[in-house]
């Protein structure tokens, strides 16, 4: 089911087609470079999985992004379920990971821009968070170019605090942060 489009992206349902781009994605160090490890093709498998059971479960979820030129995947942008212990959490993130051939076209902050503007329309969400390692400047100049407002630092609680992608920047839409 394709959920909405952009100017150059479709945000779609992930298929099992998606399944080798998808993979290799996720096993390439410079896509994966603010995350603790690549991951393995078992562990994409249960993330695609889980992507679905979000989808059924909660209605919504990271939509598989495809160029509309190329009828290529080039990655995932969407929203998620973050449920990890902080003062935030339980909240809906919206998140993006895009093969490096699509990095420096805009297409995250493309996409990211369509996806808040489908959940204004769609969904209730009470807040919308984004957060990432505070070293990926990359992600956060897209949570600046989409409008989110930071409103802090936090040190993740699932990575070790000598680990230098613990501290992480934390991003809210400025209406959701009461600004």
């Amino acid at each position: 089911m394709i959920y909405f489009e952009t100017e150059r992206l479709l945000m779609r349902d992930f298929d099992r087609e998606d399944l080798p781009e998808f993979r290799r994605m996720n096993e390439d160090p410079e896509v994966m470079r603010f995350f603790p490890k690549i991951r393995t093709y078992e562990e994409t498998d249960a993330f695609y999985e889980a992507i679905l059971k979000e989808f059924e479960t909660y209605g919504f979820g990271l939509f598989a992004v495809e160029r509309k030129d190329t009828g290529e995947f080039i990655g995932f942008i969407g929203f998620h379920r973050a449920t990890f212990e902080a003062d935030f959490t339980p909240c809906i993130e919206i998140g993006w990971r895009l093969k490096k051939e699509a990095w420096g076209y805009g297409f995250a902050t493309e996409g990211a821009r369509g996806c808040l503007k489908y959940a204004e329309d769609h969904y209730n969400f009470e807040n919308i968070y984004s957060f990432t390692a505070k070293i990926n400047s990359p992600s956060e100049s897209v949570m600046q170019k989409i409008g989110l407002q930071k409103v802090g630092n936090f040190a993740h609680p699932n990575m070790e605090e000598t680990h230098p992608l613990s501290e992480h920047v934390l991003y809210a839409l400025k209406n959701e942060v009461g600004e």
